[in-house]
């Protein structure tokens, strides 16, 4: 089973220029204070740009991977789906930067807002 599978995450829409996610919030998303942990923004921020980055790399020997991220936290969050949309701020070579913004589905205040750095990489 692999991370996105683990926590419910869907992949809705993928494309070079817009990744959207999709998640159920459920129990194991939680810390014991009864609202989604803040690690969960992280990882949807992450995923989706990293999806939206490795479609930009045409090289067959390259992938994407997070080299930073930076997660405000916003809003909590204790129940619903959560959408998560990443667009590619730059795209370079060598480095791409994304912003994400997450939020709960049929409203439009964000839950967290991210900013993700990729670099391509040589797979051996």
């Amino acid at each position: 089973m692999n991370l996105l599978e683990n926590l419910g995450i869907d992949v809705i829409d993928q494309g070079k220029t817009r990744v959207v996610l999709k998640m159920k919030i459920e129990d194991k998303h939680m810390q014991p204070h009864k609202i989604m942990h803040g690690g969960i923004n992280a990882v949807l921020a992450e995923t989706a740009a990293s999806i939206g980055a490795n479609l930009n790399i045409d090289d067959e020997n390259g992938v994407a991977v997070g080299v930073d991220i930076m997660t405000h936290h916003l809003n909590s969050v204790k129940d619903g789906v959560l959408v998560t949309e990443a667009t590619p701020v730059r795209v370079g070579n060598t480095i791409q930067t994304w912003t994400v913004t997450t939020h709960l589905e049929d409203h439009a205040i964000p839950t967290s807002l991210s900013t993700v750095t990729l670099k391509k990489v040589a797979l051996k």
